[in-house]
C-alpha cells in the first residue's frame, strides 16, 4: 500500500472506482501538483467538481481530461496502464514537471468554468458561426481549448509568475503540431496574445483579462 499525504480537499473531491489508499505514485504526483488549483476551484470558484481515477486507461485516453455530467464537472485521470501518459512532458526537465501538470489542471478547470456558466461552445454577442458543418465541431473545440489555455496561463501568471516563460514555452511546443493546420487544438491565436505574465494584470482581474484576450483571439478564428 502506498502511503501518501494528499490534501484533505483532494480526498474529499475523489470519486473514483479506485480506493484512495490504492493510488499509484504517479497518480499521487499528478494530484499533488494540481492540488492548489483544485482547492481554488472548489473553495473560491465554488465549482461542482469530482475527481475520477481510471483503474485502467484505454488506448485512446489522454492522461487528464474533463467531462460534464448531471451538473457536475468530472476531472478524469487516465494514467494507470497508459504508456503515453508522460509524453506531454517529453523534453521537460523533471524538476519542472509539477509546473506543467499544475497548468494542465488549471486548463481543465477553465473547461469546467465554461460548462458551469452555460457557455460551452457558445459565442458572445457580435460573433457568428462562419464554419461549414464539417468544420464547425473543430472550430468549437479549438475555441474552448483557446479559452482553457488562457486560464492556465492566467493561473501561472498569478501564482508562479517566475515560471510563466517556461510554462508558456512548453504550451507553445505542445500545441505546435497543430499549428500548421486549423485543428481542434491549434490555439496559437490565443497563446500569442499572452507573451508575458503582465498581460493578465492584477489577480482580481484575471477572469476579466481571460475573457478580453479570448475575444481578441476569436477575431482571428472566424
Amino acid at each position: 500500500m502506498i502511503k501518501h499525504c494528499l490534501p484533505l480537499l483532494a480526498l474529499t473531491l475523489y470519486a473514483a472506482s479506485v480506493p484512495a489508499a490504492e493510488l499509484t505514485a504517479q497518480e499521487i504526483r499528478w494530484l499533488s501538483a494540481g492540488s492548489s488549483v483544485l482547492a481554488y476551484a472548489k473553495q473560491t470558484l465554488q465549482l461542482p467538481l469530482d475527481i475520477t481515477v481510471q483503474p485502467q486507461a484505454r488506448a485512446s485516453d489522454v492522461p487528464l481530461a474533463l467531462g460534464y455530467q448531471d451538473g457536475r464537472c468530472k476531472l478524469v485521470l487516465s494514467l494507470r496502464g497508459n504508456p503515453h501518459s508522460e509524453d506531454v512532458l517529453a523534453g521537460v526537465p523533471a524538476e519542472q514537471h509539477s509546473w506543467m501538470i499544475e497548468a494542465m489542471v488549471a486548463h481543465e478547470i477553465g473547461h469546467c468554468w465554461r460548462y458551469v456558466q452555460g457557455a460551452w461552445h457558445s459565442l458572445p454577442a457580435g460573433f457568428e458561426q462562419a464554419a461549414s458543418a464539417p468544420e464547425l465541431a473543430l472550430q468549437e473545440t479549438r475555441r474552448e481549448e483557446g479559452y482553457a489555455d488562457l486560464v492556465a496561463l492566467a493561473w501561472t501568471a498569478q501564482r508562479q509568475p517566475q515560471r510563466y516563460a517556461a510554462v508558456l514555452g512548453w504550451m507553445q511546443k505542445v500545441r505546435q503540431p497543430a499549428a500548421t493546420v486549423q485543428g481542434s487544438h491549434s490555439t496559437a491565436a490565443w497563446l500569442q496574445l499572452a507573451p508575458s505574465a503582465g498581460v493578465f494584470g492584477d489577480a482580481t482581474l484575471w477572469q476579466q483579462r481571460v475573457d478580453q484576450l479570448w475575444l481578441q483571439g476569436l477575431q482571428h478564428d472566424q
